[in-house]
């Protein structure tokens, strides 16, 4: 059984001012669990029904295990529909951005996206297509929201997610920097190269007008239906694959 300050203390982590504080996060589900435990990160605590025990792989002597209910794991949870375990995960510190990080690949800048499964979907999109990293403004969305974490489904162990100015690094380097915008040129014209920034911009307003006029490259999806408007996530995959096409003739 679990104490009431045990559930107090795990349902504060669904807000993003007690993650912050407690430097934890939540991850639900045995697929992302088992992907975070073989990564980096360190996991702090699971908790399991108990027809999950047997699906645990051998374990660190350090993670704390607690098998509850269904009563106690709705409580926990975040989702309406619990998927029998969660864990608790320290969050990782951000890499140190550098001109050498940021050379001889492409890098996803992302200005204002508020939604949180938007968010995680990119993440799991740049590990499909090998992109490593995905720098954020200080405006978008925070990846350690439950649904950013659940959207990603074990991806963040395999992405640099960083938050930065965008305008003070597209300053600082030289390199190509595409956007995604209306009235760019056609992705299947576009000359990628080898390296760049590509930048995917809120999901209401685009990308800000002072990021933009810093972009030197603009590309546009072709559009040839009656739809106003491509979702960022699904924009974010047809630019990647077009981009991993290009790099790997």
């Amino acid at each position: 059984m679990l104490s009431k300050s045990q559930v107090s203390f795990i349902k504060s982590l669904h807000q993003k001012k007690y993650r912050r504080e407690n430097g934890l996060f939540i991850i639900e589900g045995i697929k992302s669990i088992s992907e975070f435990l073989q990564s980096p990160y360190r996991v702090h605590s699971i908790y399991f029904l108990p027809q999950f025990r047997s699906a645990l792989p051998q374990l660190a002597a350090n993670i704390k295990l607690f098998e509850v209910n269904n009563a106690e794991l709705d409580k926990i949870s975040t989702l309406q529909a619990p998927q029998g375990i969660m864990a608790l995960v320290h969050m990782q510190h951000s890499e140190e951005l550098s001109e050498s990080g940021l050379r001889n690949t492409f890098s996803l800048l992302l200005d204002g996206i508020q939604d949180p499964g938007n968010l995680g979907t990119i993440i799991r999109t740049a590990d499909w297509f090998g992109f490593k990293n995905v720098i954020c403004s200080p405006n978008t969305v925070e990846v350690y929201n439950p649904k950013t974490i659940q959207a990603t489904m074990g991806s963040l162990c395999r992405v640099n997610v960083m938050y930065a100015e965008l305008e003070n690094l597209v300053r600082s380097t030289d390199l190509p920097v595409f956007a995604a915008v209306l009235n760019g040129t056609s992705i299947y014209d576009t000359k990628w190269g080898h390296e760049g920034l590509l930048i995917l911009g809120n999901e209401g307003q685009g990308i800000s007008e002072g990021l933009l006029n810093l972009v030197s490259k603009p590309v546009t999806i072709p559009k040839v239906g009656g739809a106003e408007s491509l979702n960022v996530a699904i924009s974010a995959a047809i630019l990647c694959a077009d981009i991993s096409r290009n790099l790997h003739k």
